[in-house]
């Protein structure tokens, strides 16, 4: 697992704490909004051969994540429509059922 992912499922296990300590069902929470903003560069320097310096900036981030609590979690209804095939699949279709 990337560092990156780890600091993500580190956020997760701190909002179902804080929702564990609000008395809020953990296993009814549904993330409902999640934003990532830029958060100012940090400045430092890295050190090059012949006594050379150049900048090394890290590019950090402020995660904002909102939970919600749901009543149940409502299971997607199945369409009647059939899917759309591309003319080309369409064309092979006709193809195949005209050389049976």
């Amino acid at each position: 697992v990337s560092t990156q992912s780890t600091g993500f499922l580190d956020l997760l296990k701190n909002a179902e704490s804080n929702a564990e300590v609000k008395g809020l069902e953990v296993d009814s929470l549904v993330i409902d909004h999640i934003q990532v903003n830029r958060a100012p560069q940090m400045r430092r320097r890295t050190y090059r051969a012949h006594g050379r310096i150049n900048p090394f900036m890290c590019s950090p981030c402020h995660v904002e994540m909102i939970l919600t609590e749901t009543e149940s979690i409502v299971a997607k209804e199945e369409e009647d429509a059939p899917k759309k095939r591309s003319k080309k699949k369409e064309a092979r279709a006709r193809a195949r059922l005209g050389a049976e």
